[in-house]
């Protein structure tokens, strides 16, 4: 196989031509990475390889009748740990820091046969919605290097987009598979909260926001994917039934009636929002309007600014927490100088929050749900943008050298409410680009985010559709049926893979 070849396929058609006989394991990863090594020193998207190690287990590797065996692969660089291996969660912090046994999420991925190339990069424990950790610089987007990928999963949604691999581990907190699959022509599922993995000695993450899955070229690896991955574990504080069908035989069916769709262009924190993110929206309705679905306009009932408040309150006891935990492992006291900006507010603001308050935090989440459970009620999905605007330039989400030794003086002489208007403001220029997707984790329901609009200036932008808990099936179908569609953006489009495709041998 050339690498002209290599770049066109998903991994459901890697894993046939494995099981076929008409390609080797040991092809796939030499082509995985001599792509890498043409791509990665523009894009910074792998931080951390095996290629020798990746090569003996393509060698070794029994090829199984089902499943993904032999095809190659990327894990993200915070949660999904691989024995052995590195895993700093883009901090300075843990720079020698190596796994000692496997996630959950990790070995599942083993049981489905991939062979792990390395990580992709994160900003600094993922908390942010770009990927710029000072530990090992920004990431950056094929469809123009001067723009970011996004984050948290932003290392990996390069990697794909830039053709390294089809798929690859991915995790979202608060949008971190939609917004880098919104910033980079990918599709992105977020599945149910308790769907996948978490752990080991883990049993929620982020009080269950966040989650572990993947990002793709194609809906059908996503939908085959979660087939595989899909648990009911019993020390995991969620759980959700298992499908008790195929998401990958669901996908290709028709919808048995028509359906009823609520859609909103308008920000939840009140930000503005792009002409182009409300294109791209309207682009989906007309289209679905096209099929005989019913579609309005109508707003979900959620107070998204306090929901906001909520979330970066969690986030704050959260880290915290981590920094409790890591000055034991390091044997003192950190101090602002061991961490990036971010996570050093929200330690600082972690520690006046009162156990009341978080566990009222909380609280807030599950009325956020019950809201979007009494919307469902009428309407089988609801529409918004992904994001609020195409990807913003590497950069420009990072603050000053001035700004964070403001910032510093600033949360050390505020009370606790100032502390959290202090770290809402802070993130508002990011949160203004991404507003939409935070709902999804909070309230514990799948979204997707769709790749189907694409800016005059050539830059992607998703669409997201959010459903009822356990209905990722009905998500994957409606993402199949639009993929057919002539809304769905190549992502061979991009330029450094149009450029790469034309690469013989």
């Amino acid at each position: 196989m050339d690498l002209r070849t290599y770049l066109t396929l998903d991994a459901t058609d890697m894993a046939a031509l494995i099981r076929n006989r008409e390609v080797t394991p040991r092809e796939l990863v030499s082509l995985s990475f001599r792509q890498l090594e043409k791509v990665n020193p523009a894009l910074n998207a792998v931080v951390h390889e095996r290629k020798e190690k990746a090569l003996q287990e393509a060698e070794s590797i029994t090829v199984d009748s089902s499943g993904f065996s032999g095809v190659p692969f990327l894990l993200k660089n915070i949660s999904q740990r691989l024995k052995g291996e590195p895993l700093t969660s883009g901090s300075r912090l843990l720079r020698s820091s190596f796994a000692k046994q496997n996630s959950n999420y990790v070995d599942k991925l083993q049981q489905a046969g991939f062979i792990f190339l390395g990580h992709t990069n994160t900003p600094e424990f993922g908390l942010k919605n770009i990927s710029e950790p000072v530990l090992y610089g920004p990431s950056r987007n094929p469809w123009n290097v001067e723009h970011s990928p996004g984050g948290s999963s932003g290392g990996t949604a390069a990697a794909i987009a830039a053709g390294i691999v089809p798929m690859a581990g991915a995790s979202d907190g608060g949008g971190s598979i939609r917004i880098p699959a919104s910033f980079s022509g990918l599709f992105g599922l977020k599945p149910t909260r308790g769907r996948t993995p978490v752990g080991p000695g883990v049993g929620r993450q982020w009080q269950g926001a966040s989650i572990d899955f993947a990002l793709s070229r194609t809906v059908r690896d996503s939908a085959a994917l979660l087939d595989m991955v899909q648990v009911v574990q019993p020390e995991a504080a969620f759980q959700t039934p298992l499908f008790p069908g195929s998401f990958q035989k669901q996908m290709a069916q028709p919808f048995n009636q028509k359906l009823r769709i609520a859609f909103s262009t308008k920000s939840p924190v009140g930000t503005p929002v792009s002409n182009d993110a409300e294109s791209a929206v309207k682009q989906v309705v007309t289209w679905l309007e096209a099929q005989g679905h019913h579609v309005e306009e109508k707003e979900n009932g959620v107070d998204g600014i306090q929901l906001m408040r909520n979330y970066y309150l969690m986030n704050c006891g959260e880290i915290s927490a981590m920094v409790v935990e890591l000055e034991a492992l390091q044997g003192r006291e950190l101090t602002a100088d061991d961490m990036e900006i971010e996570t050093w507010l929200m330690n600082v603001a972690g520690k006046s929050v009162s156990a009341a308050e978080f566990t009222a935090s909380l609280a807030a989440w599950d009325t956020a749900a019950a809201q979007m459970a009494e919307l469902h009620r009428e309407y089988d999905f609801y529409i918004t943008p992904a994001t609020a605007y195409t990807a913003p330039k590497v950069g420009e989400l990072t603050h000053s050298a001035d700004a964070q030794a403001e910032l510093r003086e600033r949360v050390a002489r505020l009370d606790k409410s100032g502390q959290q208007a202090l770290i809402y403001d802070m993130f508002l220029p990011s949160l203004t680009y991404t507003p939409f997707t935070q709902l999804a984790n909070l309230t514990g329901q799948p979204a997707v985010s769709l790749p189907v609009y694409q800016s005059a200036e050539g830059l992607p932008l998703g669409v997201q559709v959010m459903a009822s808990k356990g209905e990722e099936h009905r998500l994957l179908q409606l993402a199949y049926q639009l993929e057919q569609s002539g809304l769905w953006i190549d992502v061979m489009g991009n330029p450094i893979l149009s450029e790469a495709v034309d690469v013989r041998g």
